[in-house]
């Protein structure tokens, strides 16, 4: 008996003592489901310290993405790759010592680096969050004590959509960049500004949607433009729906199947399944059967093709610019010069879709050709025997290979150039497998006798192309990092690393940028954020430098900032290419763009400058209109530029406008603390909302306003606050008068005659040079984007449409 009692005595004590334990003592094989406050997750462990689901199909912790690279992710547990389905810091991977993931007791699960800086938060942080889970959904959750979602992995997805996961109208599927590369790559699954699902290629130099098909209307594509909650999802069925009618089933169609909707590197989006016999991934269902109709594939002026593999191709008398990798273009051995002797070479059932600048259908071959030849900027045209159907093109993009009848492309050839044949592509010397993206094999390396071919040759050519590859990228890494000062360049090392390789989007040093900016001499202007300096770096890009005045903040908050700035790459919105933080300093480096700003284009009155055209202020009207419906509407995170004006629209040297410093507001808008306080954003008088300057809460409405005042600028060539009415030049408090001076006329206009636009509502220097009904509705609009109320003015994608809708007017006449 007296046995018996002790026995039962240690089994409590055991009990007591064990139930008394830490959560983290609890799990010290790693295999639980949830953190508790104070709870974390070290990369150190990362192959045992995960989180895993109830069902154990899922699992959350530090995931291996390069060498001493990791991210915090979800993957599938089954698959053999253990494949990821979400990363929080694809584009900002940690160190593989001293990183950590952990569930802070304010409630934020915050990723940090190895020095301690936070690099990912849920900011969740005083929203009561009681914990963080991994269900068996695959999404991972912070919650409160009675449950309800705080923040979920679902809203925030990567590259890959799970069952019940949706995609919306803020959210993206964004393609990783290669294969078992996590970090964000230029393929893109969106709802678009017609609230039609579509892939985009948005690249460096160029954006082409190429799903749906581009060469039909989206009724001929069973979509609807009429909806406009943008929303979709994958049942657990294997079965897609979305808002625009979009619909597919996976050919394993059924329940209990693990799936992902993934858009891969390559640019295909594509259903998988998982394989529960041998952990591989089926797939089941593609966007695009074809891999050469997915833009990009191949750079500017390459041909993509099936040799049977897929392959990239330089045409003859061009040569690629990197064998390696395709996107880079490939490169014309000639020039054409403007007016000298050319003639056209063909290249039968061939095809590069887009760009066409002139589109004519139902012309003679001569007719195309004349055009093409007429234009300087014309490199070449396509056309289509039989519908007589002429295609000009100002660039040579998403070249295809293959029967394409009665397709033919004529490419402008100079003279001197003798004997061009371009339907010999050089696949000998230039073909390239797209999939793996290696370097070329010249054809002559694999001698054929019968039908053998001694691959000795070209295994050791291949090794001597890694030995080459190789010595690049050590050689690169060691100009990456070198530095004059030694301690600079440990420091640069150190906090950079693996980062810089993982995005163009890179941190430079003070003494780089003062030597590319001539010790900052070169002024370009100066603004209420900073000054602006013309620059040119080691790789010969041409760059405007901003230094940033009175930017205290702190170093890891002006880099969280800027990350997301860097990643927005749209043909209106100036490219961010880096930053400099050392000690007070703060530099933005952003791509420099020829024709300076609109204000000097547009209100130019010396004579010297010429009047812009009619055609070019439509354009600059609806580029500025994409450019901030796309910060609004599409961003990867919401931005409010807070200062447009003509000043901040810059004009390329085909006068396409872009957009600059936006983005600004988040760095200099912070209070001593940290946090964001959007109404003391400073915008320019005359441009800037009324809610702005009453301390109101500003959204992307105040954008709308000042979007309105340029509006009615480039209707005028005249700045707002100089307009005369009834004899009064109109200035501060009596824009609202203004405002209703051109409702009135907005009310009495004469349907039948522009005289009432002409009178003193339009540029006088434009003569008359104008079409009326793209006047009538930029006028129409303008007055509803100044309107008081918020509420009451159009959104950017509604004021978009708008002027889209009628960008080839009938009636306009070129200026």
């Amino acid at each position: 008996m007296r046995m018996r009692m002790r026995a039962c005595g240690i089994f409590i004590s055991a009990f007591l003592l064990f139930a008394s334990l830490p959560s983290s003592a609890l799990s010290a094989t790693g295999r639980r489901s949830t953190l508790w406050h104070g709870d974390s997750i070290a990369v150190e462990d990362a192959s045992d310290d995960v989180l895993v689901s109830p069902s154990g199909n899922f699992s959350c912790g530090f995931y291996k993405v390069a060498t001493n690279a990791y991210v915090l992710a979800i993957w599938f547990s089954r698959s053999a790759d253990a494949t990821t389905a979400w990363a929080a810091n694809r584009d900002a991977p940690v160190n593989g010592r001293g990183s950590r993931a952990g569930f802070r007791k304010d409630g934020s699960l915050v990723l940090q680096d190895m020095d301690g800086r936070v690099v990912w938060s849920t900011n969740t942080s005083g929203t009561g969050a009681d914990r963080v889970q991994l269900l068996d959904t695959g999404n991972l959750v912070v919650a409160d004590a009675a449950g309800r979602w705080l923040w979920q992995s679902f809203e925030w997805p990567t590259d890959t959509l799970l069952p019940e996961q949706p995609i919306t109208r803020y959210k993206r599927l964004v393609s990783a960049a290669a294969r078992g590369l996590p970090y964000s790559g230029y393929y893109n699954l969106y709802f678009d500004s017609n609230n039609i699902l579509s892939l985009i290629y948005d690249g460096p130099e160029i954006s082409s949607n190429y799903w749906p098909n581009p060469n039909k209307r989206w009724w001929e594509n069973n979509r609807t433009a009429y909806n406009s909650s943008r929303s979709g999802s994958l049942d657990r069925y294997g079965a897609f729906w979305a808002s625009d009618q979009t619909q597919f089933i996976a050919s394993d169609m059924g329940e209990g199947v693990m799936r992902r909707l993934t858009l891969d590197y390559d640019g295909n989006l594509r259903l998988y399944s998982l394989d529960d016999a041998d952990g591989g991934w089926r797939v089941t269902w593609a966007a695009l059967p074809r891999q050469c109709d997915v833009h990009g594939v191949c750079g500017r002026n390459a041909v993509c093709a099936y040799l049977p593999r897929l392959a990239c191709s330089c045409p003859e008398g061009f040569v690629a610019s990197d064998a390696s990798d395709w996107s880079k273009r490939c490169r014309p051995q000639f020039g054409v010069r403007c007016g000298e002797p050319v003639y056209f070479a063909e290249m039968p059932n061939f095809d590069f879709w887009g760009f066409d600048f002139n589109y004519t259908p139902g012309v003679s071959m001569e007719t195309c050709r004349k055009m093409c030849l007429d234009d300087c900027n014309c490199e070449a045209f396509g056309y289509r025997r039989g519908t007589g159907e002429c295609y000009p093109k100002i660039t040579l993009w998403n070249g295809l290979a293959e029967d394409i009848s009665g397709q033919h492309i004529f490419l402008k050839v100079p003279a001197r150039v003798k004997n061009l044949n371009p339907t010999v592509l050089g696949f000998r010397g230039h073909g390239c497998t797209v999939q793996e993206r290696n370097a070329s094999v010249r054809s002559s390396y694999l001698r054929v006798r019968g039908n053998r071919i001694k691959f000795l040759y070209f295994y050791w050519f291949l090794a001597a192309v890694f030995v080459v590859e190789a010595i690049f990228i050590v050689v690169g890494y060691l100009f990456v990092f070198r530095s004059a000062d030694p301690a600079a360049a440990a420091r640069v090392r150190d906090e950079e690393g693996y980062a810089l390789l993982f995005s163009h989007f890179r941190r430079f040093t003070y003494d780089e940028l003062f030597d590319a900016t001539g010790k900052f001499s070169y002024k370009l202007g100066r603004g209420a954020s900073g000054t602006v300096y013309k620059g040119a770096l080691d790789d010969g890009r041409t760059v405007a430098v901003k230094r940033l005045d009175d930017l205290t903040q702190a170093d890891e908050v002006f880099r969280s900032e800027l990350s997301v700035i860097g990643r927005i790459n749209h043909m209106n919105l100036v490219r961010v290419w880096g930053f400099c933080s050392e000690h007070s300093n703060r530099l933005l480096v952003s791509e420099y763009v020829e024709n300076g700003s609109l204000d000097k284009a547009l209100f130019a009155g010396d004579g010297e400058t010429a009047v812009l055209g009619w055609r070019s202020r439509y354009k600059i009207a609806a580029g500025v209109a994409k450019g901030l419906a796309y910060l609004h509407h599409e961003c990867l995170e919401w931005i409010v530029h807070c200062d447009v004006k003509p000043e901040k629209i810059l004009l390329d040297t085909n006068l396409e406008p872009k957009i600059t410093d936006f983005g600004l507001v988040k760095l200099l808008s912070r209070d001593a603390g940290g946090r964001l306080v959007l109404s003391r954003a400073q915008g320019t008088r005359g441009y800037v909302a009324p809610e702005c300057a009453m301390g109101r809460p500003i959204t992307g409405k105040a954008d709308v306003y000042s979007f309105g005042v340029v509006l009615l600028e480039l209707l005028r060539g005249q700045r707002v606050c100089h307009w005369v009415v009834d004899g009064k030049v109109e200035v501060g408090t009596d824009f609202q008068r203004l405002v209703a001076w051109l409702n009135q006329k907005i009310s009495k206009r004469d349907y039948g005659s522009s005289s009432w636009l002409k009178e003193e509502l339009i540029d006088p220097r434009l003569r008359g040079d104008f079409s009326e009904l793209q006047a009538a509705t930029m006028l129409d609009l303008a007055v509803s984007c100044v309107d008081d109320d918020p509420n009451r003015r159009p959104s950017m994608s509604t004021v978009l449409q708008k002027l889209l809708s009628l960008e080839d007017a009938v009636s306009m006449r070129y200026a």
